[in-house]
This record gives C-alpha cells, sequence and structure tokens, in this order.
C-alpha cells in the first residue's frame, strides 16, 4: 500500500496554490500523474524520492514510513529504495554506459545485474560508450537502466519521454511495459499525454492545481458514461478546400488531424475538446 497525505505551498504559473493530495493506492501497480504543466505533478515525485519536504502530512510506502510531520520522520532518499528518470536523463558524461549502471548498484548487489539491464534495454554493443555519442532515445535507455540498477522498489518517472519523437517515444514505451511486466515493481509516471497515460497505466491521478480532481482506472477518468473519449488540445493549423477543413490539433506530443465543415468557426491557438468513440484493448 502507498499511502499519500501531504500538503505544500508553491509558486508556478497559475500563482501561489496548495499541493494538497490524499490517496491510499496499491503497491505494483503504473500509476499516472495526468494534468496540465505547473500543478504539482513533478513536485509529487520529488515528494516521494525525499528530494522536496511537504509542509506536513504523512507519506508512507509498504510498512515503511518515509514522511511524518507529527513524528519528526523524514527519511533522507538513500534510504526509500527509489529509482529516479529525470527529464534531462542527468547521466555522467565522464562515465561509459556501463559505469554509469555501475555506480547506481547498491554495494552488495551482483555485478551480472549490469550485464542482465544492459541486454534488456538492448544497449550491450554500446557499454563502452560515452553519453554524448548516443542519440536522445538511447540516453533514455541508459537512464531508465541506472534507476532500476539498485534494485528499487518504486520507480519514478517525470515525463521520461516528452522530448523524444512518435516514433522512438512508442518503442520506449513498449520497452517501460517489459520492464515493468519484468521486475513487477511500483512506477509513478508523470505525463500531460492522454494516449502515453492510457497506453501505460493502471491507475490514473488527475492533478489540477494541486489537488486530485479525478482518479481511477484510464478508462474511468478519460470515458464519460457512454463510452466517449474526450482529449482537449490547441488548433495548429487549419487547410480548408472548397467544402471541409482539416483542423490539426496538437494533444500532448502528438497531432490529430480532423475533417470538419467549412461552415464550423476555428482560428489557430483556439483550446478545443474532440469526443469520440474509441475501441481499446487491455
Amino acid at each position: 500500500m502507498v499511502e499519500i497525505k501531504i500538503k505544500k505551498r508553491l509558486s508556478g504559473g497559475y500563482g501561489d496554490f496548495i499541493l494538497d493530495i490524499d490517496c491510499v493506492l496499491d503497491q505494483n501497480q503504473l500509476v499516472a500523474l495526468f494534468g496540465k504543466s505547473g500543478v504539482g505533478k513533478s513536485t509529487i515525485l520529488r515528494i516521494l524520492a525525499g528530494l522536496d519536504k511537504p509542509d506536513c502530512g504523512y507519506l508512507r510506502f509498504g510498512d515503511e514510513v518515509w514522511f511524518d510531520s507529527n513524528r519528526g520522520i523524514n527519511k533522507p532518499p538513500k534510504n526509500r529504495n527509489i529509482g529516479f528518470v529525470f527529464q534531462d536523463y542527468a547521466l555522467f558524461p565522464n562515465m561509459s554506459v556501463e559505469d554509469n549502471l555501475y555506480f547506481a548498484l547498491r554495494k552488495k548487489e551482483d555485478k551480472k545485474r549490469v550485464d542482465e539491464l544492459l541486454e534488456l534495454v538492448e544497449l550491450t554493443a554500446l557499454r563502452k560508450t560515452k553519453p554524448s555519442k548516443l542519440s536522445g532515445g538511447q540516453k533514455q535507455r541508459v537512464a531508465l537502466a541506472r534507476a532500476l540498477a539498485s534494485n528499487p522498489n518504486l520507480l519514478l518517472l517525470d515525463e521520461p519521454f516528452s522530448a523524444l519523437d512518435y516514433q522512438m517515444r512508442s518503442k520506449l514505451q513498449e520497452e517501460l511495459l517489459k520492464i515493468y511486466k519484468h521486475f513487477r515493481l511500483s512506477i509513478f509516471l508523470v505525463s500531460h499525454n492522454v494516449s502515453e497515460v492510457f497506453c501505460l497505466s493502471d491507475y490514473v491521478l488527475q492533478i489540477s492545481q494541486g489537488r486530485i480532481i479525478k482518479s481511477g482506472k484510464p478508462n474511468e477518468v478519460f470515458l464519460d458514461d457512454s463510452g466517449t473519449f474526450r482529449q482537449s488540445g490547441s488548433v495548429i493549423e487549419i487547410s480548408k478546400d472548397e467544402s471541409t477543413s482539416v483542423v490539426s490539433v496538437l494533444v500532448g506530443n502528438d497531432i490529430i488531424k480532423i475533417n470538419v465543415d467549412k461552415e464550423e468557426s476555428f482560428k489557430v491557438g483556439d483550446l478545443i475538446v474532440i469526443s469520440y468513440n474509441k475501441a481499446i484493448i487491455y
């Protein structure tokens, strides 16, 4: 069980607000923190990791209390057994791929774990390579492998695929699912990409202005009672012919093209909601 009951005052693009999270979650599932930028999603990860301290509250993972403001408990990151993949990967540039992983190993961990992880993320052939020689997707796989090297109970991912193109993002999403099924650990994933959250997560916490406004399985969060799937996005381009218009909408990191009647009025920059029925394969 993961119990999060914390408050922290934050400042962001929406001004000052209180991060106020109160939830109890099952362990060993992939939980997505979904919402717009600046609503507190990354701060929740940093609080779980012990990198930020709540103003007050309680935080428990399994049988361990990581934070309790009433009892003066605040376990340091090294005692929380977590792996963290940051948005910028944070690899050591002077170390090879394998040395980045060796650095993250626990003292008593078998060094064969590095070989296992390199094989799992298909980087064995690049084990002696420095990060500067790697592509963005390869760096991301090194960051994932390094986060797993210490055999964590909890893996934290802060928008790990946001800087990648569609093809590489899809490939790494598949790799993440493979890693998740292989190790069956708890994962918290920050994302504002609806399709990514829908495909990857077991459970979703939708965050707005520091609070959970909706939670549940992806279909419970993103589908209405009629089974209609809803996404919001910004109009980035409109092309017209004699009878119809094609509206290009940016949804997360994806572009969706929609045919609409020419009479319908849209302009670039409009925020719109797209609703459509969707077949879901579990």
